[in-house]
């Protein structure tokens, strides 16, 4: 079984992220991007919840693209923050573009500077939304808790991974390999949770 399953993102490792765990279940699936189809207006996230920004984007790519469309948000929630940044988090400095992960992390980090560490605990959280052509709607929630370090350590993974440890680990996630982030992280449960439903929706097509 072969197809193809859109991603609406531009991120090149989230799309090597859903290849890697979709290919056990259809193997030589094709995973497009944003980059990879014909451009189109993508929907401001207004939601207040993960969840919600992830349907509007899996909506949206199932309606301009017509294929079985896969869709994300997730955040990096601090306890010690009230939760945030949440949604907030991939503009939670105000910073666009390559720059904005490196600008969220020092932002993050001098907000924490005083709360010591039996107080930095905190967790990620992913919605993933699976948008099937005819209306179908598969949504799956990953959670992963640990703590915010006090310094950017390693130089895999994106986002806020080189300043988190997930409960268990002395390793940033930014320093784990991609196979054991996979196994713990908030995405990787998310999307393994929703793989089946999009190797269904391939086979179907």
């Amino acid at each position: 079984m072969t197809g193809q399953v859109f991603l609406a993102s531009r991120n090149a490792a989230k799309l090597v992220e859903l290849r890697r765990i979709l290919e056990p279940y259809v193997p030589g699936v094709e995973v497009l991007g944003l980059d990879d189809v014909e451009p189109y207006d993508e929907p401001a996230e207004t939601e207040p919840t993960f969840e919600g920004n992830a349907l509007i984007k899996g909506r949206a790519g199932v309606a301009a693209t017509g294929l079985p469309s896969v869709a994300d948000d997730s955040g990096i929630c601090i306890d010690e923050l009230n939760g945030m940044p949440g949604v907030l988090s991939a503009r939670w400095s105000g910073v666009r573009g390559e720059s904005a992960a490196q600008a969220n992390n020092r932002l993050l980090l001098a907000q924490l500077e005083s709360v010591p560490d039996e107080r930095r605990h905190a967790e990620f959280r992913c919605a993933v939304v699976c948008c099937i052509p005819g209306g179908e709607e598969y949504l799956e929630i990953g959670v992963m808790r640990g703590r915010v370090l006090r310094a950017a350590r390693g130089g895999g993974g994106f986002g806020y991974d080189p300043i988190f440890a997930a409960d268990g680990y002395d390793a940033s996630t930014a320093e784990l390999t991609p196979g054991e982030k996979d196994a713990i992280s908030h995405r990787g449960k998310a999307l393994r949770s929703i793989a089946p439903a999009v190797a269904e929706a391939l086979a179907a097509t």
